[in-house]
Order: structure tokens, then C-alpha cells, then sequence
């Protein structure tokens, strides 16, 4: 099969695209014939590399895939989510859940399978989708209408079970309440902007400027804050706010903690998911006691929650957003556009 895969970690000159060996699924996997995959900016990190990282090289990027089942080996166990395994045959068009819980262990068996104790993601720890094949468990596959895009599926995976199980099983957002969101151009924003409007919820977006603003309007955000033209953007929430505060904010930013915490009201909570901005910063806990707030952050989701919000998706009532596609071959353009901050939700690549 043809892949994009790098054998030392560095920059994007380490991305080859070559020939590799397609794999074999073992009991209770199936192969899938790639269509589309959708970046993330965790390819980045983890081509960069990172202290205590290991990995079997070469590596193979991507967490989000969608396309055809290839084959697939007898399962192994009995199936689950009320059975929908067992319509998971050859041909069928499907979308990848690339939250891998072992399935075994108490979260597992709990239903909290992104609290895994033996938990891995797609393309970071394992090789991913900047492929032709994969092979996946069978459980990680949810069955597309036959007319349904497969990048708009590939785009949907990773970005909206982060937010969906953020915002609404962790974060608990509901209608009337009003949300900040740190950033608009990334895929997990520009999908909790969508999922905060489809709550009912009135929606305040920070951005870096005028025109991801815009596009960030388009969404349904309600209030337009321009970071580049006012760096204090927490006084600027106060303002939108009647002094208020927003009753929760989306920050995945992780440096930009201090003006979050500024920015909630009083038993606010701040959702993170991230952080793009680095993980170390300071904070000034006066704020966390004095104003009774709440941090509460999350991984991925459940495979009940992605289901939920895959769902919901192929309703159309939440639309993935891309900002553009690649052929499979220049994946190192893509991921540079991203790196760059440069796009406005998904890149996908076209693995045709």
C-alpha cells in the first residue's frame, strides 16, 4: 500500500511517501480501505517527537479515517453498543473512532473506555491513517449512510466526540447559559461552536482575527472578540457580558488560563481538552477559590458519546467544517498549513 510515514521524528522533510506493507487484521479487527483522513495537530507533535515518546518506526500519522471495509476476522467477543457490530460487513462505508480502549479493563467495562488504563489514539501511539489501509477494531467503526461524504466523516471523528463529551458530559452546557470559546479556527472550536448553538446556548468566540471571526459568525457564533486588537479579550468578555461573565469557556489553549479564569462568573467552570499553547504556564488560584470555579478537562470520548454525536452528524444537524484537501502524497503541505494556523477547520487529505 502507499503511505506516509517518517523514520526519524524532525520536520516535515521527514514525511516519506512510499510503499509499506499493508496490514493483516487480527481477531475482532477489520481492514479498512482508506478514503479520506483529517489532520490534527497532534501529527505534528508527534512527527516533532516528544522526551519518553516510543514508538515502532517507522510511523504512520493520523488519527481520523473514514472508508470502505476491506475484510474483516471473526470477532472475538461478543458486540457491542446493542449489537451494531454485526452489520458491519465487507463494502460497508464506515468512519473511524480512533479512541482505543483495550475493552478489558474496568473502564473499559464501564463504559469510560477514553479512561482506558491501557488506552492508545490512532496515528499517535499506534500507526494511523496517512494510509491506504488500516486495521482497526471492529467496535471503533460507525456505518455511514451510503451518500455520506467521506471527509466531512473523516473531519467529524477526533474534533466533535472531544468537544461533544467536553461540552456536554463533562462540561454540562445547556440552554440560556452563555460560552466563551478561545480560538476559531481549529477543528475542536469550530465544532464546540456548533454544539454550544445546537444547546441553545449563546456563544462568545475570541479569535485571532477579522476574517476567522467572520467565518466564525457564519457558525452561529453571537459575540465577535478580536484578540489582535485587544489583547486583554477577558475585560472584553466582562463588556458582553454587563460584567457578568460567561457561565463556561472552551480553552485548549492552556497559556491563556489566567483571562479564562478572569472571564467566568462566578461558579463558571473553564473546559479544556488541550494544550496547543504549551503545558506549563501559571495561574492565580484567587481566582479558582474566590470565585468558586471549576477546571475540568477531558480526552476524546466514550464510544456511546461518539456514536451520539456521529449521529447527530449524519442528520446534518452538526456539519463538519473543511478548509481544505490534499492528495495523500503532499500530507507534509497540509500538515505545514496547519502548523501555520493558517486554516479554518478540517484538513483532509484524499486517499484515492
Amino acid at each position: 500500500m502507499k503511505a506516509v510515514l517518517f523514520h526519524q521524528h524532525g520536520g516535515p522533510e521527514v514525511l516519506e511517501y512510499t510503499d509499506f506493507p499493508t496490514p493483516e487484521p487480527k481477531p475482532g479487527e477489520a481492514l479498512i480501505r482508506l478514503r479520506a483522513a483529517a489532520l490534527n495537530r497532534m501529527d505534528v507533535f508527534v512527527r516533532n517527537g516528544w522526551p519518553g515518546l516510543r514508538l515502532e518506526l517507522p510511523h504512520i500519522n493520523g488519527a481520523d479515517g473514514a472508508g470502505e471495509i476491506e475484510s474483516r476476522s471473526p470477532l472475538s467477543s461478543p458486540p457491542t453498543l446493542g449489537g451494531t457490530e454485526g452489520g458491519l460487513r465487507a463494502g460497508g462505508r464506515v468512519v473511524i473512532n480512533p479512541n482505543l480502549g483495550c475493552g478489558q479493563c474496568e473502564f473499559c467495562q464501564n463504559g469510560q473506555d477514553n479512561m482506558c488504563l491501557n488506552w492508545h489514539l490512532l496515528g499517535e501511539t499506534i500507526r494511523g491513517t496517512y494510509a491506504e489501509y488500516v486495521c482497526v477494531p471492529v467496535r471503533q467503526l460507525y456505518k455511514l449512510p451510503d451518500d455520506f461524504d467521506f471527509h466531512k466523516a473523516a473531519a467529524a471523528a477526533l474534533v466533535y466526540q472531544t468537544a461533544w463529551h467536553s461540552m456536554v458530559k463533562r462540561g454540562g452546557v445547556k440552554a440560556g447559559e452563555t460560552v466563551a470559546i478561545v480560538g476559531a479556527g481549529g477543528g475542536v472550536n469550530s465544532s464546540s461552536i456548533q454544539i454550544a448553538k445546537y444547546l441553545g446556548a449563546r456563544v462568545v468566540v475570541v479569535g485571532s482575527n477579522a476574517e476567522k471571526l467572520k467565518q466564525a459568525e457564519s457558525l452561529g457564533a453571537d459575540v465577535l472578540i478580536d484578540r489582535s486588537k485587544n489583547e486583554d479579550w477577558s475585560k472584553s468578555i466582562f463588556i458582553a457580558t454587563n460584567k457578568r461573565g460567561v457561565d463556561a469557556i472552551v480553552d485548549n489553549v492552556g497559556t491563556t488560563f489566567p483571562m479564562s479564569l478572569r472571564a467566568l462568573r462566578k461558579g463558571g467552570r473553564l473546559l479544556t481538552v488541550g494544550n496547543s499553547g504549551g503545558p506549563r504556564f501559571e495561574i492565580d488560584n484567587r481566582y479558582i477559590f474566590a470565585k468558586h470555579l471549576s477546571i475540568i478537562g477531558s480526552t476524546m470520548s466514550t464510544l456511546a458519546d461518539f456514536a451520539e454525536v456521529m449521529d447527530l452528524i449524519v442528520a446534518g444537524r452538526l456539519v463538519p467544517v473543511i478548509d481544505s484537501t490534499f492528495p495523500l502524497k503532499e500530507a507534509a503541505a497540509a500538515q505545514e498549513r496547519l502548523w501555520h494556523g493558517e486554516q479554518f477547520g478540517k484538513i483532509t487529505l484524499d486517499i484515492s
